[in-house]
């Protein structure tokens, strides 16, 4: 909070001045002030904030609670209380009635026509004949109905909202006899604000009318407003730091489509057809679409051939022709070798892939996946642990180990590990191997190829020291500005 010690008064702003020139005639509402000043509403309040941090004014704020009718209060004031309308009929019938006659000829429900009869008897309209037997009770009216304090308190906030602050002793009475009745009366509650000069304030109000308009130096030590300025998403971040991390190693990037048909997302990569993963409980699948054209027969009849030695199955030709969401970006990359053939290369690719999964705190049923491949004559297991430390070491993760695997379409298989401190755990990141040649050799591969996948959001989850990688997605501002852009 400023110190009046501290103020120039030369620093204050404009609208700071309007406002104070305004105040010294008394205390002010906020649109009252908006006509005193002739600054707009959204100034004003800015300037009142302004003021308020400086100490030169004090903000009253006051709940004022007005009545008005409910539904059943404007019913009333179009066709009377179920009291009055009784009494009316009563009158109309003859002042001796029994109670079954009167409430047929009433034609109000059951709990209006006992309230009726409870509040004419209360107002002391009507009156029961004693010795009458409980069927055939008696009533007769009472000389005395005139209007009751809930007729005329009704047609008071008929006319208009009523503040609760201005009722009588008998208007109050009124109130807490309708608000048993629902929806007679509503109450509805508004915030009156008042603004008025502090004992600070009027202590410059002089000085304040002897500076001329555009008299006014700049405060170097005026807070600055805080500025949350748009950026992208930290696990784009970290999907962008994957990309540099790949490029920088002489990798060269591919992409291809979120929808694959079976064989190049299973079957070229030697995923028997009988597998778990190729369920619909682990795999989406696109209704009523199949592929016309698959692939070139001769790979065709390379990856039927090593299905039925390697697996010893007839393959069926009809299962590759299924869409699914893929599964994971191998897909690409195997079509990528397909087309190519290539005998040395370096290649990787980043895109979303999707699992029909149980969502956990390590696992999401749609995630982004970095994979890549080296091809080359003499490139070993070896190679790609020391490629993928290198990596991991680039996105600031030290804490690294392998461990053996095992996945249908690479021999050896490996799996790396990466330790978490704040789960206190070791953390599964990608799988790797060597691919084996029932995967290369059909589609005209000869040189070894190494290759690795995993998924970003669990590298995400490591930086940015998250117990739970759905919090990635849960858009929650004050983690999204708290991240901070150079780690």
């Amino acid at each position: 909070m400023f110190e009046l010690m501290t103020l120039d008064v030369k620093t204050l702003h404009e609208i700071e001045r309007k406002l104070i020139k305004a105040l010294t005639n008394g205390k002010f509402t906020l649109n009252v002030l908006t006509q005193q000043t002739g600054l707009n509403i959204d100034q004003v309040r800015r300037g009142i904030e302004w003021l308020k941090y400086k100490n030169l004014i004090n903000v009253n704020e006051k709940t004022i609670k007005f009545l008005s009718l409910g539904i059943e209060g404007i019913k009333a004031i179009e066709k009377d209380l179920p009291e009055r309308i009784l009494v009316n009929v009563l009158n109309s019938l003859g002042e001796v009635q029994s109670i079954p006659n009167l409430k047929l000829a009433c034609k109000l429900s059951d709990d209006e026509f006992n309230a009726a009869i409870s509040n004419a008897m209360l107002n002391r309209w009507i009156s029961r004949i004693p010795n009458s037997g409980l069927s055939n009770t008696l009533i007769r009216t009472s000389q005395q109905t005139r209007e009751s304090k809930e007729e005329i308190f009704l047609k008071k906030i008929s006319l208009s909202s009523v503040s609760y602050d201005s009722l009588s002793d008998e208007e109050i009475k009124a109130y807490q006899s309708l608000r048993k009745r629902p929806n007679y009366i509503e109450k509805k509650e508004t915030k009156n604000i008042e603004i008025e000069l502090s004992q600070h304030g009027l202590g410059i109000v002089e000085e304040v009318n002897k500076q001329s308009e555009t008299e006014r130096t700049i405060d170097v030590m005026a807070p600055a407003p805080i500025i949350f300025a748009g950026r992208k998403n930290p696990l784009q971040d970290i999907i962008d730091e994957a990309r540099e991390i790949f490029v920088g190693l002489g990798f060269q990037e591919i992409e291809g489509p979120l929808v694959q048909n079976s064989f190049w997302n299973f079957d070229a990569l030697f995923t028997p057809q009988d597998h778990p993963a190729r369920e619909m409980q682990d795999t989406f699948y696109i209704a009523k679409m199949q592929a016309s054209r698959v692939a070139d027969k001769k790979i065709l009849n390379n990856v039927s051939n090593i299905h039925k030695k390697g697996w010893g199955y007839k393959w069926n030709i009809n299962d590759i022709r299924r869409f699914v969401l893929r599964t994971h970006t191998t897909s690409v990359t195997i079509r990528y070798l397909a087309d190519n053939k290539p005998t040395e290369t370096k290649i990787f690719s980043v895109g979303r892939v999707f699992r029909n999964e149980k969502l956990t705190y390590k696992h999401l049923a749609e995630f982004y996946q970095v994979e890549g491949i080296v091809v080359g004559k003499n490139v070993t297991l070896r190679d790609l642990m020391g490629l993928q430390t290198e990596f991991y070491y680039k996105m600031g993760l030290k804490k690294i180990k392998f461990w053996p695997s095992f996945f249908p379409y690479t021999e050896p298989s490996l799996q790396s590990m990466v330790y978490h401190e704040k789960l206190g755990k070791w953390i599964e990141l990608f799988g790797m191997g060597i691919f084996r040649p029932e995967v290369t050799i059909p589609i005209g591969i000869k040189n070894p190829v190494l290759a690795w996948g995993g998924g970003l959001e669990r590298i995400a989850l490591l930086k940015y020291e998250l117990d739970d990688v759905r919090e990635l997605y849960n858009n929650k501002l004050s983690w999204l500005r708290s991240v901070p852009k150079c780690q």
